[in-house]
């Protein structure tokens, strides 16, 4: 520091005439401000940055990753690369989601500061009503709620398309449904889980003509390494591209889509094909050990749950917990939330939903407190009236870009491969969310979780979903992070959220093994290994019920040994760095940091 003090402005005009006194006195203020002001310049670089060194994507598949990169790397930002993204996984993940589903997306804008949350969730056809769904005996009539045209609701992904490229993208949607295009028209490598899917689904993919044109070959089914054409949602995504809305939701597709349903019987009709809308909402956000959570409102019910897990477990430091009673305390959370889901939540444009006594800090004190700290709550001694007040079913992808715009976006067609009906010519598969409404109340759906009034099925009502596209930020750290799982969705991205806040990174949030709880069945479910056996031992003793694959003797029946496809992105603001976590269970690839790519 010695080169600056000796001439700093001492010998300018502005000195001149004063005494040595005055000169030293007034060198020591110069050097005073001077320190100051390289002290105040060290404050500033302590402060976290604006905005990350580059960019980072983690989706479930490498093309899909790759068509976001694209966009990103030809200006877009992490809008167009999440339709870009998106797109390309309705193509490859036809196992999961697709032009003929819904999904949500839970954005940040940099810029503004705002999380806004896009509901492109599907809506109900006017002919759906409950009877539809009986059978002469008055029996749920699963079949139809699960496959064909009356299982599907009108599809909403298009349209939030549409939606994004208008009002947040940068590119035009010729630009960002190009990738999905090419491989829809050249096709990409099957992989096993493409094929596992269609052999659990073959009978119901091969009632309808439209599917069989589309997967089979010379009559017979796709095999892992074959390449996979589908020329006619080439044609369908281009004229999407090319006429926004009207190129899916009117004209020649919407055409094609409505005589399609109802040559095998459904009933959709050209208005309320028309009519669908996204709807933009308030997310959900809350604090959780010096983290702010946004999160998705309903028609998501993961939101209100996890907020309610949470706040409930910020009771206990679960970091100081041995496994048994981390454990407990957790599934205890997870049984109450699943509970509330139950009768509370639904569409909100249809029901009032106590949103604000659900998510609130008191709500959540009283819950904790009918938590025994040794002993299971049976759930039947939860109250089952309503009180005064997605596996590989689904597909998440996390974006952030290098000006800080978020997107964290879960899309499905509900279950594997949808209803299964392709309308001839489009090579749109339909999605069967009717079977997400409680058709017969109190009659568990595809997941096991079970609906009354608030979730019943009405014309353009939207049907209650699980998928939780999340945001976490601290101080140090930001997330973005979801997965699919149907049910378990909710219970996944909890333990993804403890984990980040034991301090994690972001591959390990992506392995970490999973548990569940939801309130009926009343059983704690796991992944294969997920609970250790004399950990096992001590929740049986504590009275939890167990539902273990491979471990009968611990009181399983052996459900899927592994469960959902997390997808995360973390932004380090100390080392202004990002990483991705991709889940190892049922991933193609890998996601990818791009450090190049600077804000623009």
């Amino acid at each position: 520091m010695q080169m600056f003090a000796p001439t700093f402005g001492l010998r300018s005009p502005a000195f001149a005439g004063m005494t040595a006194e005055r000169r030293f006195a007034a060198g020591l203020l110069l050097a005073g401000l001077f320190f100051s002001s390289f002290a105040f310049a060290d404050a500033r670089r302590e402060q976290p940055p604006s905005h990350p060194d580059g960019a980072a994507i983690a989706s479930a598949h490498t093309l899909a990753t790759a068509a976001g990169v694209q966009m990103l790397r030809q200006g877009g930002n992490a809008f167009d690369a999440a339709i870009a993204t998106s797109a390309a996984l309705s193509v490859v993940e036809p196992i999961s989601s697709g032009l003929g589903g819904g999904g949500f997306f839970l954005l940040h804008d940099a810029k503004t500061g705002k999380d806004v949350f896009v509901d492109a969730r599907e809506t109900a056809p006017a002919a759906a009503k409950p009877e539809e769904y009986l059978l002469e005996n008055g029996d749920f009539n699963r079949d139809r709620a699960e496959n064909g045209p009356w299982a599907a609701g009108i599809p909403g992904l298009p349209a939030a398309f549409v939606h994004m490229a208008d009002k947040y993208g940068r590119l035009p949607l010729k630009t960002t449904l190009a990738p999905a295009i090419k491989l829809a028209r050249e096709g990409f490598p099957v992989y096993a889980r493409l094929v596992r899917g269609y052999a659990s689904r073959r009978a119901v993919m091969e009632r309808y003509p439209g599917t069989r044109a589309v997967f089979l070959v010379n009559g017979a089914s796709l095999k892992e390494g074959d390449i996979f054409k589908q020329p006619d949602l080439a044609r369908t995504l281009e004229t999407l591209a090319a006429k926004g809305r009207d190129g899916f939701y009117r004209g020649e597709v919407a055409e094609k889509l409505l005589a399609g349903v109802a040559a095998e019987g459904g009933r959709w009709t050209a208005q309320e094909l028309a009519g669908y809308r996204v709807r933009e909402r308030e997310p959900i956000s809350f604090q959780y050990r010096g983290w702010r959570v946004v999160t998705s409102p309903p028609p998501s019910s993961g939101g209100i749950a996890l907020a309610e897990m949470l706040q409930i477990l910020q009771g206990w430091d679960l970091r100081k917990l041995d496994p048994a009673h981390r454990i407990h305390l957790t599934v205890e959370a997870m049984r109450r939330a699943f509970r509330d889901r139950t009768f509370y939540l639904g569409d909100p444009d249809f029901v009032k939903i106590p949103q604000r006594v659900l998510s609130s800090l008191d709500y959540a004190a009283g819950l904790r407190a009918t938590i025994h700290p040794d002993k299971a709550t049976p759930s039947d001694l939860l109250s089952g009236e309503e009180t005064p007040l997605e596996d590989e079913e689904t597909t998440h992808f996390s974006i952030i870009d290098a000006d800080g715009n978020r997107v964290a976006a879960t899309q499905t067609v509900n279950l594997t491969y949808g209803s299964g009906l392709i309308p001839p010519g489009t090579g749109v598969l339909l999605n069967d969310e009717m079977d997400d409404f409680a058709l017969k109340p109190g009659t568990p759906n595809a997941f096991g979780v079970m609906g009354y009034d608030a979730n019943a099925p009405k014309p353009g009502k939207r049907m209650l979903s699980s998928m939780t596209p999340t945001f976490m930020e601290s101080p140090d750290r930001v997330a973005v992070l979801g997965t699919p799982g149907g049910s378990r969705i909710i219970t996944m991205v909890l333990l993804g959220v403890l984990g980040y806040d034991d301090g994690l990174d972001a591959q390990a949030v992506a392995a970490l093994p999973r548990y569940h709880h939801q309130w009926m069945p009343d059983e704690i479910e796991a992944e294969s290994g997920a609970i250790a056996p004399a950990v096992a031992t001590e929740l049986k003793a504590m009275g939890h019920g167990l539902d273990l694959p491979g471990d009968e003797a611990a009181g399983g029946r052996g459900s899927s040994h592994v469960w959902g496809n997390l997808q995360t992105v973390l932004w380090d603001r100390k080392t202004n760095t990002l990483s991705t976590g991709s889940d190892p269970r049922n991933t193609v690839g890998r996601g990818e940091v791009l450090e190049a790519v600077k804000a623009k």
